[in-house]
């Protein structure tokens, strides 16, 4: 699986639609599955959706949790196509070796494997802690460990679209690797001493929405981007929890999104802005980016959006040009 071909012509609604299409379509149609597969598996786990915890995977046994977190990313990507073309991690990792022909695999049986592997670069990235290829391998059917380039480059590109985090190659002569979140953000949803997984994907999308709409999204811009993922204001999710407090109280306090009232709205209606920790971890262009990429474009395609991101770039060096001026300066007063 990679991510699609490229395709010049994309509006910027089309954009965020394949975006929030391709993070959360079988999540979308599939999550009333998933929680009886959950429950019938693990009985001992909330039977009611309202009664479940606000963490993103009910607080019971390990192995519930998961086998809860590996059966979101088979619900979340296992039937998402992305086309042909070349994959996220194309080029980065030299020292894999090149795959027998994945088309003679049955996808099924890649998608357990994929599943199992993002499972436990999860636990890996909760744990804080270097991964080998070896210890991805021993999460891999042993019929399977041929196609590993196949199932890393797949599982890599879930941790991307759907958690919002990318796995990089810190050691290539030891294959080691390490997870960070993407785009320079510091925050991944996860309350201290809270169990569940990473919401910085939703994050990913909400900024993006945002700043597509013209750097102010109503609040039903923004539902209506989130509920093409199955994510809806009145109901929990099973695996992200509660959406509505997430983004209006959690992404707010941690100053990523302001929320604010509509002015002259009457009833009261309200929109969504970055927050000055999103200004000041990532920019505009890395949010473009990662958008464009994820539809088989380049930003450019977007001009007013592309052209408002370059400002902001220009921007942003000449503060950081300024910045050590006046630093340079106060140091030559003394």
């Amino acid at each position: 699986m990679a991510f699609p071909q490229k395709n010049p012509q994309c509006s910027p609604d089309q954009l965020f639609q394949t975006h929030s299409e391709t993070q959360g379509l079988e999540v979308a149609q599939e999550s009333k599955a998933l929680e009886e597969a959950c429950l019938s598996s693990h009985p001992e786990m909330p039977g009611n959706l309202e009664e479940a915890p606000d963490a993103g995977i009910p607080s019971t046994s390990e192995s519930a949790q998961s086998f809860c977190s590996s059966s979101i990313v088979t619900t979340v990507s296992s039937s998402i196509k992305y086309g042909e073309g070349s994959s996220s991690k194309e080029g980065e990792d030299s020292t894999l070796k090149v795959d027998p022909d994945p088309s003679n695999v049955p996808i099924d049986a890649l998608d357990e494997n994929v599943a199992s592997l993002v499972n436990f670069l999860l636990l890996k990235y909760r744990m804080k802690e270097i991964i080998t290829k070896e210890d991805m391998l021993k999460n891999i059917s042993k019929e399977y460990e041929d196609h590993f380039v196949e199932v890393f480059q797949r599982a890599s590109e879930r941790m991307e679209i759907v958690f919002g985090l990318d796995v990089i190659d810190v050691d290539p002569f030891n294959q080691c690797y390490s997870i960070f979140i993407k785009m320079g953000l510091t925050y991944d949803g996860l309350l201290h001493g809270e169990v569940g997984v990473p919401k910085t994907g939703i994050l990913i999308l909400i900024l993006g929405a945002v700043f597509m709409k013209g750097n102010s999204a109503t609040e039903q811009d923004i539902w209506d981007v989130l509920s093409v993922m199955g994510l809806y204001y009145e109901k929990k999710h099973y695996i992200f929890g509660d959406i509505r407090k997430l983004i209006t109280t959690h992404f707010v306090e941690e100053e990523y999104l302001k929320y604010q009232k509509v002015d002259d709205s009457d009833p009261a209606q309200f929109k969504f802005m970055w927050g000055p920790r999103a200004h000041a971890e990532t920019t505009k262009m890395k949010v473009l980016h990662f958008l464009a990429k994820i539809h088989g474009t380049v930003p450019h395609c977007f001009p007013s959006q592309y052209e408002e991101a370059l400002k902001d770039e220009k921007e942003r060096a000449r503060e950081k040009v300024m910045a050590i001026v006046m630093d340079y300066d106060s140091h030559c007063e003394f």
